[in-house]
């Protein structure tokens, strides 16, 4: 009998500080660009827990006020360092601090505001999931002020 294969869910974390500055590491996983920390939910975790977990393991911050923005799909991207079939579950969310503590997966980070983010070298995800949430920010004036 074949052996089946299926997509892999994970989480991804825009997280703002309360200056309303977004958080964004570059990482050697998407080539040397930017991006948000996450990664796989675990089997039997809850989603936001997941969350929460890769966020503390890759940042050393704590988060809250997690609310869901958007689902996007990877499927055998070369952008990312291992050819996977993913769907990114991805969040906004805050944290009360600002210190971070990278793991080994980060490079890099700043803390920088969503239209000045635009013009650093972002992985695509990772930009199509800052120009949804400024879409967002200015059809409700939302969020994170």
């Amino acid at each position: 009998m074949t052996e089946k294969s299926y997509p892999e869910a994970t989480v991804g974390a825009l997280i703002f500080n309360p200056e309303g500055k977004m958080f964004l590491m570059r990482t050697y996983k998407w080539s040397n660009r930017y991006a948000v920390p996450g990664g796989h939910i675990e089997l039997g975790e809850r989603i936001e827990d997941a969350l929460k977990r890769e966020v503390k393991e890759e940042t050393g911050l704590d988060i809250h006020d997690a609310e869901f923005v958007s689902l996007q799909e990877s499927i055998f991207d070369e952008a990312f360092w291992e050819r996977k079939h993913f769907l990114f579950l991805d969040f906004i969310c805050k944290t009360s601090n600002s210190h971070v503590e990278l793991n080994d997966e980060g490079q890099e980070y700043l803390w920088v505001f969503p239209e000045e983010a635009l013009k650093l070298p972002l992985d695509k995800y990772t930009e199509r999931l800052i120009t949804s949430f400024i879409r967002k920010d200015e059809k409700t004036a939302l969020y994170i002020r």
